[in-house]
């Protein structure tokens, strides 16, 4: 569907297939019940050029208002949209919560970013290095995965929405984790993939790929 049919009214989202960013925010859109019509295109696409100087996913137009950084994207929605908040109310956890983001995205997310490139573009020793960062950052944050129900929370949050898309392709990443040792971070993706919403907001493509993910 192109640029120039796309409606005025509502939220429109245009997303990859299969791409944890876009992931990121049907998660978000989804949990918050919130209706949105979706465009699944590359980010190679002519009619997205037209409007994102940066040719980047996923991107989201309400009204005037176009926005194509996932952070930016997903705090709009939890503050556009008050039901199910996702973001805290008060300024130190959610300024907190904002910088995690920002860690995770220039820290953990450059890493998949790294492992998921297309094999033609793909550096061996790179996705090597890549796996074994990721790998020994969340062996060592077992504790946490012990102690909380979701991520550092007894609460579902943004960080769960931002997180569960990326460990949902940790196999795909090349990325194993030991069973028995990482069971806490197992049980924790069980719970966040079982969620109906995370189920709803991803595509076919990605309900065919990841299946033996979901259905652990």
């Amino acid at each position: 569907m192109s640029v120039e049919s796309a409606p005025l009214q509502g939220i429109t989202l245009y997303s990859h297939a299969d791409d944890f960013r876009s992931h990121w925010i049907r998660y978000v859109l989804t949990e918050k019940q919130i209706k949105y019509h979706l465009i699944l295109v590359d980010s190679d696409d002519e009619d997205l050029a037209s409007l994102n100087p940066y040719n980047q996913l996923p991107m989201l137009i309400e009204n005037d208002l176009k926005l194509f950084i996932s952070q930016i994207i997903s705090e709009y929605i939890d503050d556009r949209y008050r039901q199910n908040k996702l973001y805290a109310d008060a300024p130190m956890p959610r300024a907190e919560q904002r910088q995690y983001l920002w860690r995770f995205e220039h820290d953990w997310l450059k890493l998949a970013d790294i492992m998921l490139k297309h094999p033609d573009s793909l550096d061996p020793a790179a996705k090597a290095q890549a796996q074994k960062q990721l790998r020994d950052i969340l062996v060592s944050l077992m504790p946490l995965f012990q102690h909380f129900p979701y991520f550092m929370s007894e609460q579902f949050s943004i960080l769960d929405c931002m997180l569960a898309p990326m460990f949902i392709r940790l196999h795909s990443m090349g990325v194993e984790l030991p069973k028995q040792q990482c069971r806490p971070f197992y049980l924790y993706c069980q719970r966040i993939f079982s969620r109906p919403a995370f189920i709803k907001s991803m595509t076919l493509q990605e309900k065919n790929r990841y299946a033996a993910q979901l259905s652990n």
